[in-house]
């Protein structure tokens, strides 16, 4: 479906590689995600409509204007049921809370262990010391885009519910979007192309529009 985590983000409104929260984990009635459900049927909604936006992107821009909503339902079933082939080696449980006015928020759960034994230096305070195995990461940031470009500001990280610096998660982005294309990885400081001809994406709460 997408190539690399930064694409995947775009394609599926997540704000990058991290954005998402675990399907399967208990949540509190405060939640903005305690009334969501996973279904193979909304996966199925979902990746019919991902082939629409590609379908109506190879027109240009004789096609016309499309406006394809994208619920936060079925974007979540689509991970749940049909995304992990998709998703990077040791990143899993993806799922994404589509917050409102752009803002996006979530968690993933990645097996930092081959991270940590590349990156640590073995002084006692480097981070990557203490951090190993699999662990939940959690982002909140902001998605803005126009005129078919997007840039991702990140407002917040965590790693096991700890907050962490925006230099350690780039350097976790760097290390799980690896492509020989881009063989330093992602960059989230970077504006990039939207995909399939899209001119902005919408985001509200619960849903996002997806303007091409």
């Amino acid at each position: 479906m997408v190539d690399h985590p930064r694409s995947l983000a775009v394609i599926v409104l997540t704000c990058a590689t991290l954005l998402s929260l675990s399907p399967h984990r208990a949540r509190a009635a405060g939640d903005p995600l305690a009334a969501a459900t996973v279904s193979r049927q909304s996966a199925e909604t979902f990746a019919q409509k991902i082939a629409l936006i590609r379908q109506h992107g190879e027109l240009g821009p004789g096609g016309g204007t499309r406006r394809t909503p994208v619920t936060q339902d079925e974007l979540n079933s689509w991970f749940a049921f049909r995304g992990q082939p998709h998703l990077p080696n040791g990143v899993t449980q993806p799922e994404v809370t589509i917050v409102g006015e752009g803002r996006l928020a979530g968690q993933a759960i990645l097996d930092l262990e081959a991270v940590a034994k590349r990156r640590a230096s073995g002084g006692t305070l480097d981070p990557w010391a203490f951090i190993g195995g699999r662990v939940p990461v959690k982002v909140t940031g902001v998605l803005h885009t126009r005129d078919g470009v997007g840039r991702l500001e990140i407002q917040s990280a965590e790693i096991s519910g700890v907050p962490v610096p925006p230099t350690l998660l780039q350097e976790l982005v760097s290390f799980y979007s690896r492509s020989p294309e881009q063989p330093q990885g992602v960059r989230l400081d970077e504006t990039f192309a939207l995909p399939a001809n899209i001119r902005r994406i919408e985001v509200g709460q619960g849903q996002a529009v997806v303007v091409q």
